[in-house]
């Protein structure tokens, strides 16, 4: 019986746990104050690729095949 009751109020306190701890992740003053962080600027990049036939083709070739597998 004490299993039961020790496992119900674990589950309880570490769901309050987590709570208490979402909430003072949002409401929190810990947070850098705006303008005073780093800004990293990356390069833009260009992918150029091809698709391959073989994939694109594959379900307008091949019949749609229904059941249960």
């Amino acid at each position: 019986m004490f299993d039961r009751i020790f496992s119900a109020a674990l589950a309880f306190v570490v769901l309050a746990a987590g709570t208490l701890a979402v909430a003072t992740e949002m409401f929190g003053a810990g947070h850098a104050a705006p303008g005073r962080h780093a800004v990293v600027e990356l390069p833009t990049v260009e992918v150029t690729g091809q698709r391959a036939r073989d994939v694109a083709q594959t379900s307008e070739t091949e019949p749609m095949q229904r059941g249960v597998q």
